[in-house]
């Protein structure tokens, strides 16, 4: 199922549909305004809205980072969609060709985590 998103700049004012491709989560050890405060920091041409992060690009790319109270601390959630506006159906089908993407996509993740709980002084794990 796709969801409609607002299309900042764009000339006809039409939201932009999205449906998830992937999605991985963890928790960093720190309060969630510090972990906002250095996603903020480390992406700081992105979209910000409240405590959501987006990045378009491409033909069909939207990248989300989303942070959410959690009993460890911060639960960190990124989120690839699709967003392309024509031939939206080859995205999944290039994606098959990418052997691994979800794996890259997970590994990249847990690494900014760490990142970031190293800069807090915490620790991060994947969920």
């Amino acid at each position: 199922m796709s969801e409609k998103i607002p299309a900042p700049g764009r000339p006809d004012g039409r939201a932009v549909r999205k449906k998830l491709i992937t999605e991985v989560s963890g928790v960093v050890t720190a309060p969630v305004e510090q972990v906002w405060r250095v996603l903020r920091e480390d992406l700081p041409n992105w979209e910000a809205g409240d405590h959501t992060l987006a990045y378009q690009g491409g033909w069909w790319y939207r990248g989300e980072w989303s942070v959410f109270p959690d009993p460890e601390g911060t639960r960190v959630v990124h989120s690839v969609y699709n967003v392309a506006e024509w031939a939206r159906w080859g995205v999944p089908l290039a994606n098959r060709f990418f052997i691994g993407f979800a794996a890259t996509t997970r590994a990249s993740f847990a690494a900014g985590l760490t990142r970031i709980a190293d800069r807090l002084g915490g620790s991060s794990r994947l969920t």
